[in-house]
């Protein structure tokens, strides 16, 4: 393995990581702070699949999974004054969203590439969020996963209330995912100016 994708499977692994333990910190009433750490996860895939093609995004990808589901096993067993570190149904939610997403990411990234510079890491990662997002929050909060965790930790995100503060009644982890959702795509469009410099710098790192 070169050091350019060593590099992505440790940043990868970082962000995975941080994400999953924040992801339970609300910021404000309708944000996570682990909305703020996540979205470099698709930096991180976009920057591989660019330099070093699907196959090796494809390794980053998985090694990240791996390292995260680990980690995140790990935290459901250290217990903080709230509870476990990492919950199982985070741990489980985060695992196949990213995966699912990740990979999603990898595939529409592959079929852009020969469109300009900015439209394959853009459109993947607004379909791999989407779909992230669908994925992590509902099987992580909602009623429907109950099954996965009969302590219920997060019983605070099914409490209902008004969407976003105007809407109609919703349980709170909706909000949380529409605001999640914005943020990553906030995030998308940030992140392409770091996105270009880094291809530079991985280019030259390969060579």
């Amino acid at each position: 393995m070169t050091r350019g994708l060593i590099i992505g499977v440790i940043a990868m692994a970082i962000i995975v990581v941080a994400s999953n333990i924040l992801v339970q910190f609300l910021m404000g009433d309708w944000l996570t702070w682990g909305a703020f750490t996540y979205p470099f996860a698709f930096l991180v895939t976009d920057l591989m699949n660019r330099v070093y093609g699907v196959s090796q995004a494809r390794k980053v990808v998985f090694a990240g999974f791996v390292v995260g589901v680990i980690s995140s096993l790990i935290g459901t067993q250290i217990m903080l004054e709230y509870g476990p570190a990492v919950s199982l149904r985070i741990a489980i939610g985060s695992g196949i969203a990213f995966l699912a997403a990740q990979l999603t990411d990898v595939l529409v990234f592959d079929r852009l590439r020969m469109r300009r510079w900015w439209k394959a890491p853009l459109v993947s990662s607004f379909i791999g969020s989407a779909l992230d997002t669908l994925l992590f929050f509902s099987i992580s909060f909602s009623a429907l996963f109950i099954f996965l965790d009969a302590s219920q930790p997060n019983g605070w995100a099914r409490e209902v209330i008004p969407m976003l503060g105007f809407g109609p009644d919703a349980p709170l982890w909706v909000s949380l995912a529409l605001a999640d959702f914005a943020v990553k795509m906030s995030l998308a469009l940030v992140a392409l100016g770091p996105y270009r410099l880094a291809l530079g710098w991985l280019r030259t790192v390969r060579a």
